[in-house]
């Protein structure tokens, strides 16, 4: 029987996460990869995230990410590792990092004992994850701990980040939902990526997200207007769930006043990241 509340380990990652993905949208991050020769935006993305897999080819970064058009991949992949190392984008995704956290932050922030103590929260929960069957996580606990505390807690969020997607992963498989279908359910919800952000970033056309809308609808998931059904909204709450459940371990070896306390300090500094422009505005919604 889990010691936490319902969801608690939900809302935890939920007040880490953001702020892990912050530096995929901070304009330091393409500074100083444009500075290793790589200028395109999601040639950026994929080695600044899958550098943790050394010099993977477009294959493995697409089953790893799950949501992207294998199409885009191929496009970068492998090709920048013949720019950049893996290495050299790890460097340079750490200093992003860095440079991100402390303007969106604050320097009084970064250097706070409240950020030491998040710090050590978020790794002593990371602690209890797992290797197996998680390649993002199993390849990212595989790189050393920043000193710095705010750089640790980056750090330890990308783990807690990496290691529940890996096993979202497996529930959209079970439920029999391709990247695409994953990508519009999820924004029919009102929390997901919205669909002009999707078609910019994640290389998918106008028509494979129509496709997707009519094989969802026939599925029962969404009704005529594109929303969800009670049967959709089933789906996304059941995928939510074995989710928690493929993740709990790392939430229930920190314990209920951990969790609580790492919850609080998270969504603190979520907060003055945002009130910062850490984030785009219409980053989220149905529009």
């Amino acid at each position: 029987m889990s010691i936490l509340p319902p969801r608690a380990g939900r809302r935890c990652h939920n007040a880490l996460n953001p702020l892990h993905s912050s530096v995929y949208f901070s304009p330091d991050l393409a500074e100083e990869f444009g500075g290793l020769g790589i200028e395109d935006a999601r040639a950026v993305y994929f080695a600044a995230r899958g550098a943790a897999l050394g010099a993977a080819g477009a294959g493995t970064v697409t089953a790893t990410f799950y949501n992207f058009n294998h199409e885009l991949v191929s496009r970068h992949l492998p090709a920048v590792w013949s720019r950049v190392t893996p290495a050299a984008a790890l460097d340079a995704r750490l200093r992003a990092a860095d440079s991100t956290l402390r303007r969106v932050l604050g320097e009084e922030t970064v250097a706070s004992p409240e950020m030491a103590e998040a710090a050590g929260l978020a790794l002593r929960a990371a602690e209890a994850c797992t290797r197996h069957a998680r390649p993002l996580y199993a390849a990212h606990a595989d790189l050393p701990v920043p000193e710095e505390p705010h750089l640790a807690y980056w750090h330890a969020a990308t783990l807690l980040r990496e290691h529940r997607g890996d096993g979202h992963l497996a529930a959209l498989l079970a439920a029999d939902l391709d990247p695409l279908e994953a990508l519009v359910s999820h924004t029919a919800t009102g929390k997901g990526m919205a669909p002009r952000w999707v078609l910019a970033t994640r290389g998918w056309r106008r028509a494979d997200w129509e496709a997707a809308v009519e094989r969802l609808r026939g599925r029962g998931v969404l009704d005529a207007e594109g929303e969800l059904t009670e049967a959709g909204t089933a789906l996304r709450a059941g995928l939510e769930e074995a989710t928690d459940r493929m993740d709990a371990a790392p939430y229930e070896h920190l314990g209920a006043d951990g969790v609580a306390r790492l919850t609080e300090l998270g969504r603190g500094f979520l907060f003055t990241a945002a009130a910062a422009g850490a984030f785009p505005e219409d980053l989220v919604g149905k529009g």
